[in-house]
């Protein structure tokens, strides 16, 4: 259960994500912040809430982080790249008394904190609330509140700016491998209760409703896309990739396999994603779309969401997540969001916080085809 003392603290602060949800926990009435970056130039200008404490830490470094977490109610991590953070930070902030809530972590993180006696008492921490896959494995919860036998099928995809967090992440992404898939794998799909390798086709020059133009789909099946699939029962999870440009795409394509982890390293190859997403961006206004149709023997249900932005749709997710913990609805222990928040509350919150302008659901005739270009 949550303290009444000391200050909610977001790390990260800086970055696209951190000062969205600033911006967020500030709109929902959650003062008393602690704002932390490397650099905290921007936030020392003044463009912070009143009474903001702004301090300087390094994720890095155990005492820097140990220093910011100590006397906080909750920390928020907005840092990255997750993959390289993992539970550096949750271990910190639980370590200090606060709960926590994390934009990303994900598996990786949830396996390396679980079992942790920081996380068996009264702490909470909260993984994965952000728009992937916090967001994107409730919305299939919405549209039906039974999924066991059913076929979910996902396209996913959009086109606007990277912040270099987000492309280190998918610059680490794109080396999972052997049976311990860490990330995921591309062509994968869950069918017949079960993770197939190579199962889908990537499709080239084609249409796809709500994107513009000739797109490409690529068939990636997550950790966290087969956790949901597990937990949830689905006979089937098909989840495609949408690239609207060919820059990003065959920017990935040609750097699988050959990311490394070092700072340097990682620093280039998230430049290059960077730069490919820049290009395929001009021009267009940018976009994050997700349609997502479900068939049960009955019915077939389709979702449609749709952002400007998917960082202020992750922002949104997390300042949600942090006052749910707040406020005691969420209890003590370690959770991923999706299956510790509540769905629908979840989407009328960022919807009511600006994050999200178009969330639409349809049913159709349980015969009607809903392939490719047709949702």
């Amino acid at each position: 259960m949550t303290g009444t003392a000391g200050r909610v603290a977001v790390l990260g602060a800086t970055g696209v994500v951190g000062r969205a949800a600033v911006r967020m926990l500030t709109r929902l009435g959650i003062g008393a912040l602690r704002l932390g970056a490397r650099g905290i130039d921007g936030l020392a200008s003044g463009a912070v809430p009143s009474g903001t404490e702004v301090r300087r830490v390094d994720a890095d470094d155990p005492a820097s982080l140990a220093r910011f977490c100590a006397g906080t109610r909750l920390v928020l991590n907005c840092a990255g790249p997750s993959y390289l953070l993992a539970d550096r930070v949750a271990r910190a902030a639980l370590a200090a008394g606060s709960d926590y809530v994390d934009v990303s972590g994900d598996g990786p993180a949830y396996r390396l904190l679980d079992g942790s006696p920081l996380v068996a008492g009264e702490r909470t921490a909260v993984l994965s609330a952000g728009m992937l896959p916090g967001v994107a494995n409730v919305v299939p919860r919405v549209l039906a509140g039974d999924l066991t036998g059913a076929r979910l099928v996902v396209y996913a995809g959009g086109i606007e700016p990277f912040a270099p967090a987000s492309a280190g992440d998918l610059a680490l992404s794109l080396d999972g491998s052997g049976d311990d898939h860490w990330y995921g794998e591309t062509l994968a799909a869950w069918s017949g209760g079960r993770r197939r390798r190579n199962a889908l086709p990537v499709r080239e020059d084609i249409e796809v409703a709500g994107f513009p133009g000739r797109v490409t789909t690529m068939p990636f099946l997550t950790a966290d896309a087969e956790r949901f699939a597990r937990t949830t029962g689905l006979d089937d999870l098909h989840w495609y990739n949408v690239f609207v440009g060919r820059a990003l795409r065959l920017t990935l394509t040609r750097l699988r396999g050959r990311v490394g982890s070092d700072p340097a390293t990682l620093a280039a190859v998230a430049d290059e994603i960077g730069a490919a997403a820049a290009l395929d961006l001009a021009g267009l206004d940018p976009f994050y779309l997700m349609a997502f149709t479900v068939y049960r023997p009955d019915r077939v249900d389709t979702a449609v969401l749709r952002t400007p932005s998917s960082f202020e749709l992750t922002a949104a997710t997390a300042a949600y997540a942090a006052e749910a913990v707040l406020a005691g609805k969420v209890p003590a222990g370690l959770h991923y969001a999706d299956e510790v928040l509540d769905p629908r509350a979840l989407l009328d919150a960022v919807a009511a916080l600006g994050a999200l302008p178009v969330f639409q659901t349809h049913q159709h005739a349980h015969d009607a085809p809903l392939e490719i270009g047709s949702l």
